[in-house]
């Protein structure tokens, strides 16, 4: 059974940067995505960051390159680097465990069937 811990969020002020992690246990991450979704009060769960085994990495275009998505298989910890913060970042972050489809890690969160218990992020202005 995969496990996932996130840690590393907190209130921060705008412009400010973040470190998230996950810890992981019991995949494998040749046949895995791992991802981060993130779900504000009141809205749905969307899609951030994902990385497969090729290292293949995809993005929500709304971040436009302000994350960045690593994984360290030797640690098995996923990370999310979270720069030039905004109010509008304020959410729940959960990290995620899928199987890919195709070869594809896509930001779908139907694809994904192991997730973590969240880490809140407060962005003030």
């Amino acid at each position: 059974m995969v496990q996932l811990v996130e840690s590393g969020g907190g209130s921060v002020q705008a412009g400010a940067s973040l470190r998230l992690s996950c810890a992981a246990s019991g995949y494998t991450y040749g046949v895995s995505c791992m991802a981060w979704f993130r779900q504000a009060a009141g809205k749905e769960r969307v899609g951030v960051a994902s990385i497969a085994s090729d290292d293949i990495t995809r993005y929500a275009p709304f971040l436009t390159g302000r994350f960045t998505i690593s994984i360290d298989n030797a640690k098995n910890t996923l990370y999310l680097q979270m720069n030039s913060l905004k109010p509008e970042d304020t959410a729940m972050y959960y990290c995620a465990h899928g199987i890919p489809r195709g070869g594809y890690c896509f930001l779908i969160p139907s694809w994904f069937d192991y997730w973590g218990q969240g880490t809140q992020v407060t962005v003030s202005s």
